[in-house]
């Protein structure tokens, strides 16, 4: 338990409530749930301050909290984690999360990058101009993420728009597989 000396949430007693944030299960809350209904719909926080957890809002893995890929796109540039033109994308192929190029790439180009990164997943979305606003690289017609967290944040809010197909699917079988006990010795 946090006492008030180390308390890391500035202001607040150890066991009050925090507007916006709901109680861990089994977390004993003196005041009224009203003070307990969170702000943003979809997203639940599972922490009070002061019992030993700091309060956070957490979407499952894999899910897409909604909000605009774009608002995302200056932490890419700040950690340094996009790779500029299809020369730079096969020579960094191990720290490669996935590729996005441009709608208005030729039909050539986007050809040799579905053969080149066929392992990668590779996201057609915006244009050139784009790009340019956003991650301020004149002429780029393809980019790729380095692998992260904030990379695979991003691939998910664009994964609606990905024009290539992983290369080993889930295998379907098409007769249902023999047990052990019904083969013949």
């Amino acid at each position: 338990m946090f006492s008030k000396k180390n308390n890391p949430i500035k202001g607040i007693k150890a066991g009050q409530p925090v507007a916006g944030v709901r109680p861990s299960p089994g977390a004993a809350v003196p005041e009224s749930p009203s003070r307990l209904k969170s702000p943003t719909a979809g997203h639940q926080a599972v922490a009070v301050a002061g019992d030993g957890h700091t309060p956070f809002i957490k979407n499952p893995p894999g899910e897409y909290s909604g909000q605009p890929v774009e608002q995302l796109f200056p932490f890419v540039l700040k950690a340094r984690a996009l790779f500029v033109g299809r020369d730079t994308l096969r020579a960094n192929r191990s720290r490669l999360h996935f590729v996005l190029i441009t709608e208005d790439i030729a039909a050539s180009s986007r050809e040799e990058v579905l053969k080149d990164f066929a392992p990668y997943p590779v996201v057609q979305h915006y244009a050139a101009a784009d790009l340019e606003k956003y991650f301020n690289v004149k002429g780029a017609k393809a980019v790729g993420f380095a692998k992260s967290g904030l990379a695979q944040s991003i691939y998910a809010g664009l994964k609606q728009y990905r024009i290539n197909r992983p290369l080993h699917p889930s295998p379907t079988p098409s007769t249902p597989p023999v047990p052990p006990s019904g083969q013949k010795a």
